[in-house]
């Protein structure tokens, strides 16, 4: 028992840490790269920098904590209660301060004069930031807790609703800033959820292969054999030729691909071999599987 509430324990702390530094590096993204060049990238974070920019420097920390409570009320009701929300009030409280603390300590130090680098970078540092509160089970709130509600409540897809609600934020910085500020929002924005699920996902290191042939057993054992890789099987059917086909499956590592494509080719060179790209494999021969492990 103790152990389990050590790791447990660790595991929040792990937590803790994670969404501190991802909002740190978030909060240094809107301060260095995004304000000084009105440059709002959708959610409430780029809605408060308009605000802030219509009403003359109010402070854009408060007005994303202002804007992110009735989302997370709402939240609290759509979502299930507080357990649904807590990291992501965590990670809201801890950003809006931090924007606010560093702002006169971090103004007017931009790296570059260039709008687009600014944007280009906005999204690469914004992106990590967001990307490992994400690791932690958290989010920035804003328009990903909304993209949330809508999915749950209205059935719409979360990726369709995130990209409405962002797109009204650009078109809006269009308005108040001009449709080349919203271009320059839109470069932060893609390059944002690039850098983000790159590093929630981790890098592409694996490949899945699909191999169709009429040799199954000979292209198998040749896989397992010569590479040391498991091999999974199952019978199908060719719909134009209705002949009976053996369909593999295998995981292999993206420096392994040529010696597949050699190995396949040398037991069944008719065979037909389509390979995937994937990000992360667990299990025997790969990553162990980790039920405490933050993805």
């Amino acid at each position: 028992m103790k152990t389990r509430q050590k790791v447990q324990w660790l595991k929040i702390t792990s937590e803790v840490l994670l969404i501190g530094l991802g909002t740190l590096v978030s909060a240094i993204a809107v301060i260095v790269f995004e304000v000084p060049f009105n440059i709002a990238p959708g959610g409430v974070s780029g809605l408060a920098i308009i605000i802030s920019h219509l009403v003359g420097g109010a402070p854009i920390g408060l007005l994303v904590l202002l804007g992110n409570i009735p989302i997370q009320l709402f939240a609290y009701r759509v979502l299930g209660g507080w357990r649904s929300i807590i990291a992501t009030l965590f990670a809201v409280a801890l950003y809006s301060v931090l924007i606010d603390v560093l702002m006169p300590v971090l103004a007017g130090h931009a790296l570059s004069d260039d709008v687009f680098l600014n944007a280009l970078y906005a999204g690469v540092v914004g992106g990590i930031g967001g990307g490992l509160v994400f690791r932690a089970g958290g989010t920035l709130g804003g328009t990903s807790t909304l993209g949330r509600i809508l999915q749950v409540k209205y059935g719409i897809p979360l990726s369709s609703s995130t990209l409405y609600t962002d797109s009204g934020v650009v078109v809006l910085a269009g308005i108040v800033f001009g449709w080349e500020g919203a271009l320059y929002a839109i470069v932060a924005l893609f390059v944002g959820g690039a850098v983000s699920d790159y590093v929630l996902e981790g890098p592409s290191v694996i490949r899945t292969a699909t191999v169709i042939t009429d040799y199954p057993d000979v292209v198998a054992q040749a896989i397992i054999q010569e590479m040391g890789r498991g091999v999974t099987s199952w019978h199908g059917q060719g719909m134009f030729t209705h002949k009976d086909r053996g369909v593999l499956f295998v995981t292999v590592g993206r420096q392994q691909v040529g010696a597949l494509r050699r190995v396949v080719r040398q037991a069944d060179e008719k065979a037909f071999l389509v390979i995937g790209q994937g990000h992360a494999a667990y299990g025997q021969g790969f990553r162990e599987i980790s039920g405490d492990e933050i993805v």
